[in-house]
């Protein structure tokens, strides 16, 4: 009993939270997909004598002098979390995301992620968020088969509701799709509109499944974690290479001159508190252990890997750049 109390954690100390700023870090940051709630839970979980009590002193804390412009914040459990409102209430105002987000722009999207607990009451609580100014979109929502937490015909069946909802509400997709290529294709195609605006949300399947989605939309982009920088996922660096050959290259020309080309259709994002870039412990030497949960002034070290993973005079600010660029394009951020 005596040993375990004075076992030390090996969770590195919580100043290593506030990470150094690298040289992407002179471009915006724009975190498409985090879960703010939950990385803060998880922040009070691991660091129970931390020093930040809310969600707006964690985020004007650990993102202080980090160049964090925007986030779009995900709400997808079930029930429907009222704190949502809340939080997104204190953005409304200029003076409010001044003073409690540190200038920061936050952003939302609210969908229903677990199949199985989909209602009706759940769908009026999402149609209440989406009239919010600072809902940017639907999601997550989508088909997961590796962990199968709803049954397939339930997924589907309420995978479609979801898409009809938005796309009558013109709201932009954020979709979660894991070992589901087939039905979630088919889904798509027979649910939404060609020229809607969609994110497939943190990439990991076959790069051939993902060119079949950008070819079919249009207005398709593809999201990119710090999954990209584990060697256990090969399909994201596959998928990325392909597409920064057959788009733009950093400059307004693509490889081949032809400047009508458009650029790779890729956002960035952490799914915080989720996936920590691995790359990014070479600017932490001094860190012992691994960090416990990702946040958005991480997304620099996405850039940096998916720079180091395509070459072709690709840096960390182009990939940045583009990014943002998308951002606008998909949510209007």
């Amino acid at each position: 009993m005596g040993k375990n109390k004075n076992k030390k954690s090996n969770v590195p100390d919580k100043s290593h939270l506030l990470l150094p700023n690298p040289i992407a870090a002179t471009t915006p940051i724009i975190d498409t997909h985090t879960h703010l709630l939950t990385t803060f839970s998880a922040y009070k979980s691991k660091y129970s004598t931390g020093k930040y009590d809310t969600i707006w002193d964690f985020v004007q804390g650990v993102y202080y002098q980090r160049n964090v412009k925007a986030i779009v914040d995900v709400w997808c459990e079930a029930p429907v979390q009222p704190a949502w409102k809340e939080v997104a209430d204190s953005a409304v105002s200029a003076q409010d995301r001044a003073e409690k987000w540190g200038g920061i722009e936050y952003w939302f999207v609210m969908g229903m992620h677990e199949a199985k607990l989909y209602d009706d009451a759940v769908e009026r609580s999402i149609l209440e968020a989406m009239t919010h100014s600072r809902c940017v979109g639907w999601g997550e929502i989508g088909l997961d088969y590796h962990y199968d937490n709803s049954p397939r015909d339930v997924q589907q069946r309420v995978f479609a509701r979801q898409l009809r909802a938005a796309v009558q509400l013109g709201k932009p997709l954020t979709i979660h799709t894991r070992e589901a290529e087939e039905d979630t294709e088919r889904i798509l195609k027979e649910e939404v509109p060609v020229d809607h605006k969609i994110h497939i949300h943190c990439f990991t399947d076959t790069p051939e499944f993902a060119q079949r989605l950008l070819t079919h939309f249009p207005n398709l982009y593809i999201g990119i974690t710090g999954v990209i920088s584990y060697s256990t996922n090969t399909n994201t660096a596959a998928l990325v290479r392909q597409m920064i050959q057959t788009g733009a290259g950093p400059g307004a020309a693509s490889p081949d001159g032809d400047k009508d080309k458009p650029g790779p259709r890729i956002l960035l994002e952490t799914d915080a508190p989720f996936m920590v870039p691995s790359n990014i412990y070479a600017s932490l030497p001094e860190v012992k252990g691994r960090l416990p949960l990702c946040h958005t002034a991480m997304i620099p070290w996405v850039a940096e890997c998916v720079a180091d993973i395509v070459g072709d005079g690709w840096g960390s600010v182009d990939v940045m750049q583009r990014a943002n660029e998308n951002a606008r394009a998909v949510y209007g951020i």
